[in-house]
């Protein structure tokens, strides 16, 4: 039998190309010497699951790449951290997602991004089937084609056994708002970005925020303020904690570390101020270096950070 796991996260994974420091994109054909090149898995299915399991929970990726070197490198990349890819299909008709990040000194990171294959992957019956044998289920894939009308019905699923449930989104479309609607029920803890709330939304306010999407039925949410930190908005209560006073290089995966320190720090028991005090830290540790995982460590590492 397949083995218990802590995390399966579902939805958009790429393969980032961060270049760390690029002071301004040469011209013609000259070249430029930088600090840095790093490829490792993003998005907000990929960069969840391999921070999860860096800090030391049994994750899994959900998703798909392409029949191509970038695919074949994310699922290699993935292998080596531990990350388990029975539910990463390989599509032949679409290239891997896949983005370049030129980051600038002062974190700045323009992007060039090629749409690809985890768009399109499928949420069928070896995930229901794996819903079994997991206790949360991050989902990160609203307004993609290859799921259109399906997520309501996973994460109803999910719920039904027992599975702790969590929605993240990138670059909202105009139908985003739409599809949340049939899928917040369905969801414990809602995670965007204070942007993100006030694209779907009109509002900057990250409580009147939160409290728009309870009434679309999350059960809470937790909203991302980058320089600013993170709040957790629930029916009775609203904890902020403050960002980690640090000078960041990369903030590329920063709101899906936050998403999955979380996680781990709640499945390891922690109450919601203390986990959102941990997955606070770990987004610090991430945007401390260059990639995904940036210089995060260990579960153990960011608990002594958090404390």
């Amino acid at each position: 039998m397949a083995p218990p796991l802590d995390l399966i996260a579902f939805g958009l994974t790429t393969l980032d190309i961060a270049v760390h420091r690029v002071t301004a994109l040469p011209d013609g054909e000259e070249g430029q010497l930088v600090d840095t090149i790093a490829l490792s898995p993003a998005g907000t299915a990929g960069g969840t699951a391999l921070v999860a399991r860096q800090l030391g929970l049994a994750s899994a990726i959900a998703s798909a790449v392409g029949d191509d070197p970038q695919g074949q490198l994310v699922r290699a990349l993935f292998d080596k951290a531990g990350v388990d890819t029975t539910l990463l299909a390989t599509d032949p008709a679409h290239p891997t997602s896949t983005t370049v990040l030129p980051i600038k000194a002062n974190g700045d990171r323009p992007n060039w991004h090629m749409i690809g294959a985890s768009l399109f992957a499928p949420a069928g019956p070896d995930l229901i089937a794996a819903l079994d044998r997991t206790a949360a289920l991050h989902w990160g894939a609203v307004g993609f084609p290859g799921t259109a009308g399906q997520g309501a019905q996973v994460l109803q699923a999910a719920q039904a056994r027992a599975v702790y449930t969590t929605c993240d989104l990138i670059a909202p479309g105009p139908d985003a708002l739409r599809e949340l609607e049939a899928l917040l029920p369905h969801v414990d803890l809602f995670m965007p970005s204070l942007a993100e709330v006030a694209a779907l939304l009109g509002t900057r306010d990250p409580v009147e925020g939160a409290q728009a999407f309870m009434v679309r039925g999350a059960r809470g949410c937790l909203i991302k303020l980058g320089a600013q930190g993170a709040l957790l908005v629930r029916p009775d209560a609203q904890i902020h904690m403050p960002a980690l006073p640090i000078t960041p290089v990369d903030t590329t995966s920063c709101g899906d570390s936050l998403c999955a320190g979380f996680h781990a720090a709640r499945l390891r028991g922690l109450g919601d101020e203390a986990a959102l005090r941990f997955a606070v830290a770990t987004a610090a540790q991430v945007a401390l270096g260059v990639g995904t995982l940036g210089l995060l460590e260990s579960y153990e590492a960011t608990l002594e950070l958090a404390r």
